[in-house]
């Protein structure tokens, strides 16, 4: 009989969530590296306090950094130069919905969320160690964006892959002319862990 009532409740899927409990504050950190759109290397970290609304969703503010070192764009020039180096700081607001029954210490969830990035400035130089040249400059800027991750939780571990769709920045000569762009969506995978929140099981309320 007990079996039983375990297959229904996996068949009756979501029409049952018990999981965290709702109400409960939580606090989160993440860190893993970034891949820029276009190719690069990078990495970011990340703090997110967050409330439970619901036993299986959460709310947040992502406080977060990344730093990416990626190609440039240049819409009138054949030569080569040297990729650059930028980094950003995002305050986003977060939605979780999580998978969970309340059975396990599993936890898959889906999420996203919109924020403000701040883009750092940078003076651009060509590959020549000999006779370095300077091309342009990025300036400091600000943006609107979405983000969507998708991870699990293990116990109080989580691990979560996000995109970041930030939208470019644009390059400019001495004289002010924009001459290219840089590319600032990135892709992220992160490890991190969590306190609070309650407990990913059945609970009866404790």
């Amino acid at each position: 009989m007990k079996k039983l009532l375990i297959v229904l409740l996996f068949l009756a899927g979501s029409q049952i969530t018990v999981a965290q409990q709702a109400g409960r504050f939580r606090m989160g950190l993440d860190l893993g590296p970034a891949i820029p759109k276009g190719g690069g290397v990078g990495a970011l970290f990340s703090l997110e306090p967050k409330i439970n609304v619901a036993n299986n969703m959460s709310v947040g503010l992502r406080f977060g950094t990344a730093a990416l070192a990626k190609d440039v764009t240049y819409y009138d020039i054949s030569e080569d130069y040297e990729g650059e180096l930028s980094g950003n700081a995002s305050v986003t607001a977060t939605f979780d919905y999580y998978f969970n029954k309340g059975n396990s210490n599993v936890a898959p969830f889906i999420g996203g969320g919109f924020g403000y990035y701040a883009l750092s400035s940078i003076d651009i130089e060509n590959g020549d160690f000999d006779n370095p040249d300077e091309v342009g400059n990025l300036e400091a800027n600000f943006k609107w964006a979405p983000m969507l991750r998708a991870g699990v939780e293990l116990g109080r571990f989580r691990m979560a892959a996000e995109y970041n769709f930030v939208p470019p920045s644009d390059l400019q000569d001495i004289s002010g002319q924009v001459i290219g762009e840089a590319i600032n969506e990135y892709f992220g995978f992160t490890l991190g862990f969590y306190v609070g929140g309650g407990r990913w099981r059945n609970y009866s309320g404790e």
